[in-house]
């Protein structure tokens, strides 16, 4: 059996999120979508649950985090190339995400956003060489 992970994150307005994920690619699983959440399909293993944040307080006893004050969350996503995360977090821009890091460290290049929610997202570039060790 192959482990997939499901990342749960409150959500103010799950419409608006939904076409800013859609802007950058992101396709839903519909069958897990209704008016509280949807599951967004990052890759065969990989998804993100966007969950309103009124139905997300069901599942937890602690608050919500603030997002404009703090982190509670750095997802990072690799990808096949420097070029592939320039796309993604500009199209994150543009679509009203907000640019959060960037750094070219030569073997590694990523850059990092915050989506509508203040979710810390990072996309990142490993030269395949440099992980051989």
């Amino acid at each position: 059996m192959t482990t997939n992970i499901f990342v749960n994150l409150p959500v103010k307005d799950l419409k608006r999120s939904m076409e800013f994920f859609a802007q950058l690619g992101y396709s839903f699983n519909m069958q897990f979508t209704d008016e509280k959440a949807t599951c967004m399909v990052i890759s065969d293993q990989i998804y993100a649950m966007l969950i309103t944040e009124e139905y997300f307080k069901t599942f937890i006893k602690k608050e919500i985090c603030d997002t404009t004050k703090s982190t509670e969350v750095l997802v990072a996503l690799s990808v096949e190339s420097k070029d592939k995360v320039n796309e993604i977090v500009d199209k994150a821009i543009k679509a009203g995400g907000k640019v959060v890091n960037e750094q070219d460290l030569g073997f590694m290049f990523f850059r990092s956003y915050e989506d509508l929610d203040g979710h810390t997202w990072e996309y990142f570039y490993m030269d395949p060489s440099a992980a051989q060790g």
